[in-house]
């Protein structure tokens, strides 16, 4: 059985989705700090055939705090501006009413920090999904591991949660070592993304944008065979 442990990123692009369709458990890494200029708070939409970035403001942000210790300040004005832009960029486009109605969900729901709101909206987009998937948070269900760093702490919450697969980014090929982890009784895989292309207003693809983006021109099936389009290695 396979885990994966992301920090809880703000409408994410497609591969964080393929990461949690991929594993068996995926774990919230919230007690973690904060990092500023990252996904954990923004990222892009198609907007006048370039990518535009989207940001939730924050309060006090730092990158002394944990994740989980950082409050929004989305009030409703910020809110039905960002409606506005999503109308803006994709009012035309085959599922917007739907992909809206699931973006208004996600903003009713009951948050306080920016873990919570990008975790909602991780969630609700699996729901929308049907992708099954446990859901955990390092804060949480690991709270033994804190004091652990890097490669260990990941290798303990995979054991931990009896899992004999732990699955990363493909951009953690530089950060860790296969031979550490199988030391640990742990094999370590990572998720490569498929070179992915759709239909955006028939005009040249723009990649790398937000989930929305990918909801947006495609129906909830064509974006399931999206998530399969990757290669574990």
């Amino acid at each position: 059985m396979r885990i994966a442990i992301m920090q809880p990123y703000f409408f994410p692009y497609i591969g964080y989705f393929q990461l949690i369709n991929a594993v068996d458990e995926f774990v919230f890494y919230d007690d973690v700090n904060f990092i500023k200029k990252s996904y954990i708070n923004r990222n892009s939409i198609l907007l006048n055939q370039k990518a535009f970035q989207f940001t939730t403001p924050l309060k006090e942000a730092s990158q002394n705090k944990l994740i989980k210790d950082i409050e929004v300040y989305t009030d409703q004005k910020w809110f039905n501006g960002f409606l506005k832009t999503l109308e803006h960029a994709y009012k035309s486009a085959p599922f917007y009413e739907e992909v809206v109605q699931i973006v208004k969900t996600i903003f009713n729901s009951d948050y306080k920090n920016i873990s919570e709101l990008s975790m909602i909206s991780v969630t609700q987009v699996c729901k929308y999904l049907d992708v099954n998937c446990k859901f955990s948070l390092s804060s949480n269900d690991y709270p033994s591991t804190k004091k652990l760093t890097k490669a260990e702490r990941l290798i303990a919450i995979a054991k931990q949660s009896g899992k004999q697969t732990y699955v990363n980014a493909i951009g953690g090929q530089s950060l860790y070592n296969k031979n550490e982890f199988k030391a640990q009784n742990i094999d370590l895989a990572f998720l490569e993304t498929h070179d992915i292309k759709y239909e955006q207003f028939g005009n040249e693809f723009v990649p790398f944008l937000s989930i929305l983006d990918v909801l947006m021109f495609n129906s909830k099936a064509s974006t399931r065979e999206l998530l399969e389009k990757y290669t574990l290695v």
